[in-house]
C-alpha cells in the first residue's frame, strides 16, 4: 500500500510531490516518536524544574528494563502534561542527558528519583502505571526557598539561618554531611559483601556435609529400599 501511495504521488505530482510526501511521512514519524516525551538535559533542567516537585526516570537506550517501562512511563508523562506543581520527565543518560546523569551520580538503569529538584530521593515503588500514578498523585510541593508557603515555622527559620551563611560555609556543611552519608553507604556495602561471602561459604559447607552424609549411610538406597518394602508389604 505504501508503495502504491508513493507511485500515485509521483505520477500525479511528479518528483516535487514525491519529495513533499516523503517529508510529511518523516515529520509524522518524528511526531509520533516524541509525543508526550519530556526529556531533560543539564541545560534545560533548571528552567523545567523551577518551583516543581519532580518524578524523573534516568535511563539508557540499551536498557531492557527501561524499554519495558516506557509505555507506562509515557502514559504517566501524558497524564501530568501541563501540571503546575509536578513534573514527570525522562533523562537519557546515553545521549543528551549524559552530563546531567553524571551530576546526579546515576549508577544503574533505570534510576527513578523524586522530590525537590535540589534534593532528589530514590523511588523504590512499583514500576507499573497504577503504582507510578498513585505515587505521583501523592507528591506535592516540598518546603524550599521557592515554596515557603508549604514550610512550617521551624523550616522557615532554618532557611533563614542557611541564607545568612556565606556560600563557602554552606558548601562546607553540604560536603561534610554528604561525606558522612557516603561513609555510611560504604560501610553498608562492605557489611553486605562480607555477609554474602559468609553465606556463600556456609552454603558450600552445607552442600558438602549433606553429600558426605548421604554417601556415608547410603541414604538414597535406604529410601528406595524403604519405599519398595512398604509396597511389598501391601
Amino acid at each position: 500500500l505504501n508503495s502504491l501511495r508513493f507511485h500515485l504521488a509521483f505520477e500525479w505530482g511528479g518528483a516535487g510531490a514525491m519529495q513533499h510526501l516523503v517529508c510529511a511521512v518523516l515529520a509524522v514519524a518524528m511526531t509520533l516518536r516524541t509525543v508526550g516525551a519530556v526529556e531533560l538535559t543539564k541545560e534545560t533542567w533548571d528552567e523545567a524544574v523551577a518551583g516543581k516537585t519532580v518524578f524523573v526516570k534516568f535511563q539508557a537506550q540499551w536498557c531492557d528494563l527501561c524499554k519495558r517501562m516506557k509505555p507506562d512511563w509515557d502514559k504517566l508523562i501524558t497524564a501530568y502534561k501541563g501540571d503546575q506543581q509536578t513534573l514527570i520527565a525522562d533523562v537519557d543518560c546515553t545521549a543528551t542527558g549524559k552530563s546531567l546523569c553524571e551530576q546526579v551520580s546515576i549508577r544503574s538503569y533505570p534510576s527513578i528519583k523524586y522530590g525537590d529538584p535540589s534534593d532528589l530521593q530514590d523511588y523504590k515503588g512499583g514500576r507499573d502505571f497504577a503504582s507510578l500514578k498513585m505515587f505521583a498523585d501523592a507528591l506535592g510541593p516540598h518546603c524550599s526557598p521557592l515554596n515557603l508557603e508549604v514550610c512550617d515555622e521551624d523550616q522557615k527559620k532554618l532557611i533563614e539561618e542557611f541564607k545568612a551563611m556565606n556560600s563557602r560555609k554552606r558548601l562546607e556543611m553540604i560536603t561534610s554531611k554528604e561525606s558522612e552519608i557516603k561513609n555510611i553507604e560504604t560501610d553498608f556495602e562492605a557489611a553486605r559483601t562480607a555477609l554474602q561471602k559468609e553465606w556463600g561459604l556456609a552454603k558450600k559447607t552445607k552442600e558438602t556435609d549433606v553429600a558426605m552424609l548421604q554417601e556415608e549411610v547410603g541414604l538414597d538406597l535406604l529410601r528406595l529400599v524403604h519405599e519398595h518394602e512398604a509396597k511389598v508389604g501391601l
